[in-house]
C-alpha cells in the first residue's frame, strides 16, 4: 500500500498548530520543570499530527473503465463474412 505524501496545507496547519499550542500551553501552565515542558512538547506534537491528518486530501481523478457489452447472437449473425477468393 502506497502511503500518500503530505500536502503543503497539511504541513503548514500541523506546524502552526505545534508552535502555537506549545506557546499557549507553556504560557498558561507557567511550568518550569523539565518534565512539564516535555509533556507539553509531546502533547503539542500529537495535536499537530492530529490536525495535519484531518486536513482533507486533494481528490484524485477517478479512472473509469468502460466495457462494451457483449455482442448478441443477432449482431454476430448480421455481421458480413469476408471471404477470400
Amino acid at each position: 500500500m502506497i502511503m500518500p505524501r503530505p500536502t503543503a496545507a497539511q504541513l503548514a496547519y500541523g506546524s502552526c498548530t505545534v508552535i502555537f499550542s506549545t506557546l499557549a500551553m507553556l504560557l498558561l501552565s507557567q511550568t518550569s520543570s523539565g518534565v512539564g515542558i516535555a509533556v507539553i512538547a509531546v502533547s503539542a506534537l500529537l495535536l499537530g499530527l492530529l490536525v495535519a491528518m484531518t486536513v482533507p486530501m486533494p481528490k484524485r481523478p477517478r479512472v473509469v473503465v468502460v466495457r462494451k457489452p457483449a455482442r448478441t447472437e443477432r449482431e454476430q449473425a448480421e455481421e458480413p463474412v469476408l471471404t477470400q477468393s
